[in-house]
């Protein structure tokens, strides 16, 4: 079993713990923490899901995108996608106001490409978190990736991702069911 870091070393992972960029590959098919979220329950109901772009992740964003720092992510997305996914698509655009840049990239083209099914957060090139969930998408801990070869697999995976994924406007408008649940 992997040995997870604190939430307090996870949060300033994202504050001074980082100086140039933040990169997520986010592969899940759905997360428990957004469908227990009432924003989850807005969007089967067909309504805006309304993610609060003060909330503190936004809020963080928008204070290091200010100090010239790049906080960026790759989604990985089924075709159809998934409710998850779609509320994702529906709801990102708190996240990219503030600053973050969001792309989309279909799961067939990740496999092609061979990236990896665990989600990671890769800090400067320097060091990673490794995301770790349970089998009903329960978040259970981050765990510091530090090893400079696994670091190096991380940081081919951030470029093949981001070079073959698309802007976020662009990828929603191509997904044909993202502006409800099925």
């Amino acid at each position: 079993m992997a040995a997870f870091i604190t939430d307090e070393d996870f949060d300033h992972c994202f504050g001074d713990g980082f100086r140039h960029t933040a990169w997520r590959l986010e592969t899940r098919r759905a997360y428990a923490s957004d469908i227990e979220g009432e924003e989850f329950q807005r969007f089967l109901r067909g309504e805006d899901p309304a993610e609060d772009p003060d909330r503190p992740w936004c809020r963080n964003v928008r204070e290091q995108v200010a100090q010239g720092k790049r906080i960026e992510r790759v989604r990985l997305v089924d075709d159809p996608p998934t409710v998850g996914q779609r509320y994702l698509l529906a709801s990102a655009w708190t996240n990219i106001e503030a600053g973050e840049d969001i792309r989309g990239l279909c799961r067939s083209r990740a496999e092609a490409l061979g990236l990896p099914t665990s989600d990671f957060w890769l800090f400067d090139s320097r060091f990673a978190l490794k995301l770790h969930f349970d089998d009903q998408d329960e978040y259970l801990g981050a765990e510091l990736i530090e090893n400079p070869a696994t670091i190096l697999g991380y940081c081919q995976v951030r470029d093949a991702a981001w070079h073959y994924a698309m802007r976020y406007e662009d990828f929603r408008a191509r997904v044909a069911s993202q502006a409800g649940p099925a």
